[in-house]
């Protein structure tokens, strides 16, 4: 059990008698018996979370288009964070329309009012989305051959600064060995096969030839320049054949984008075509048809509603707002990037809606606990898109090996003191304790959630803070410093000065045993002075009811 730190002081007001150097003896110091607090507790150390934490993400993957946020920026409930592309999403939501359109068309057809137009209407409209989808999809595919040219004229950029490098490499070698000299950088290039296709393919032009001759030149003079320029040349064609592969990479995802973009576009006009045939063949076969047909008709209607609430939702949900007011403290993505479907779940301490920290809860992983409330595994899946947090409010989250944690209960006091913040102590309550175990380190822990009960400007999440709780405490009783304090033959005895000054020894009635002071029921009086122990003047208090050496 680790002690808990009290801010009372020893009270060593009896330090009487050390009187100026005389050449003297000093007298034995001593303690005054006060009346004050008395109190037991246990300690453990835990990080700082903030009262609450979002993980959020998209429901379904996509290109990040907009970035509306930066982290540690505060925002408000409902407002927008990031967006998706929804090009896609848009198209499904005129899809969706339309079938509704057609649906109704079709039901009033069946009960009789306006068949003919609204069939008519169905056909206009699914004509206008196939149109629109067409325009659509022309765009798309036009950017896409764009960006599939711009890198190929990119990649033939970089090849013909390669072979220039890579010629002015061979000018140098040659010279420098024309000069009978050499250098001591250069590096021969290795000798490669004729490029072919591949990522690497047009790479070696040349780099054989001049590796065999660049590794001959040994001997230059250190003053011959073109011997000197050699592994400039040399760094320069490295650097050129790095911005090859790059630009290489760079047409090779163009082109798949491309050929991706240009297969959806085809699977969308053919839906948009679907739906402009279905439209002409219900124009054309207008009429009236069975009463038992209009209940099929309703719930076809019915179900295109639903898929056009569907394809609405997901359109939506291209845009990210926030669910609840805080700050945002990590954000996993830029514009451009593609991310996936949210899949993260944060593990919760026990009685809250505060996480368990990281490290200890991927601590509980590793050692198989399960159940967020009882420590829990870490999050599920990948680093979340965003993490908003109320950093307004922190909470404690620490684990207490098993024979502490069954003296730690809900409402118990708890004193919080945090390593980056020298001084500073700040009250706090016990909120919850798991009720199952967590092995951490191969040793049997329980969590306990301790939240604040005032916060400071200088606290931040994730710092390592002590929380001490006081798990048993008493107020103004009668006490006596652990320090003074003595057994014999099984009763509690201290000292105390006689007459003559020489120590004599007196029994008292113990009440609770704190981690500082000793209750004091009977035996010794309010202001009385005990001798303390020597050695442990500015040392330590020694245990509870333990010998004056604290051993």
């Amino acid at each position: 059990m680790t002690r808990l730190r009290l801010a009372g002081s020893l009270l060593l007001a009896g330090l009487v008698g050390l009187t100026a150097c005389t050449g003297g003896e000093q007298p034995p110091p001593t303690a005054v018996v006060d009346r004050g607090v008395v109190s037991t507790g246990v300690s453990a150390s835990g990080s700082l979370v903030s009262i609450t934490q979002q993980n959020l993400g998209f429901t379904d993957g996509g290109r990040i288009t907009e970035l509306l946020v930066e982290v540690g920026e505060t925002v408000a409930a409902g407002q927008p964070l990031a967006r998706l592309d929804d090009a896609e999403a848009r198209s499904k939501v005129a899809s969706a329309q339309a079938g509704l359109d057609q649906q109704q068309a079709s039901l009033g057809k069946l009960t009789g009012a306006n068949t003919v137009e609204a069939a008519q209407a169905s056909l206009a409209s699914a004509e206008s989305v196939l149109a629109a989808t067409r325009d659509q999809v022309g765009a798309q595919n036009a950017a896409n051959d764009t960006a599939v040219e711009r890198a190929k004229v990119q990649l033939a950029f970089d090849r013909k600064q390669l072979a220039a490098a890579q010629q002015q490499l061979e000018t140098d070698r040659r010279a420098c060995k024309r000069s009978g000299g050499g250098t001591a950088t250069a590096t021969p290039e290795p000798t490669t096969a004729p490029s072919g296709g591949g990522l690497l393919g047009g790479l070696s032009g040349g780099s054989g030839a001049s590796g065999a001759s660049g590794g001959s030149g040994v001997g230059a003079a250190p003053t011959d320049p073109a011997c000197t320029a050699v592994a400039a040349d040399e760094q320069a064609v490295a650097t050129a054949k790095g911005q090859v592969i790059t630009s290489q990479t760079a047409l090779s995802q163009a082109e798949g984008s491309r050929d991706t973009g240009a297969a959806s576009g085809r699977v969308s006009i053919a839906n948009a075509e679907s739906a402009v045939s279905d439209a002409r063949s219900q124009l054309t076969g207008a009429n009236n048809d069975a009463p038992a047909d209009v209940a099929v008709q309703d719930a076809v209607v019915a179900d295109a509603r639903n898929t056009l609430a569907d394809a609405q939702r997901a359109l939506d949900d291209t845009l990210l707002r926030a669910p609840v007011a805080g700050t945002v403290s990590a954000i996993n993505g830029a514009v451009g990037d593609v991310v996936p479907a949210a899949s993260a779940a944060t593990a919760l301490a026990p009685g809250t809606d505060a996480r368990i920290p990281d490290a200890v809860g991927a601590a509980s992983a590793a050692s198989g606990s399960a159940g967020a409330t009882g420590g829990g595994a870490s999050a599920a899946g990948g680093a979340p898109f965003l993490t908003l947090n109320d950093l307004q409010t922190y909470q404690l989250v620490v684990p207490f090996e098993e024979s502490d944690a069954a003296r730690v209960a809900p409402n118990q006091t708890v004193d919080v003191t945090v390593d980056a913040l020298p001084g500073v102590s700040l009250p706090a309550t016990v909120v919850a304790v798991a009720p199952t175990a967590t092995q951490l380190s191969g040793v049997v822990s329980y969590y306990a959630t301790v939240v604040l009960n005032r916060t400071d400007p200088q606290l931040r999440d994730g710092q390592t803070a002590q929380a001490d709780v006081r798990t048993e405490s008493r107020n103004g009783v009668l006490r006596v410093p652990n320090t003074a304090v003595r057994q014999e033959g099984g009763r509690s005895v201290v000292d105390v000065p006689g007459d003559d000054g020489a120590a004599v020894t007196r029994q008292f009635v113990p009440g609770l045993v704190g981690d500082q002071f000793t209750e004091v029921r009977s035996g010794l009086d309010d202001g009385q002075q005990v001798l303390l122990p020597q050695a442990t003047v500015e040392a330590t208090p020694g245990r509870p009811g333990g010998d004056p050496g604290g051993n």
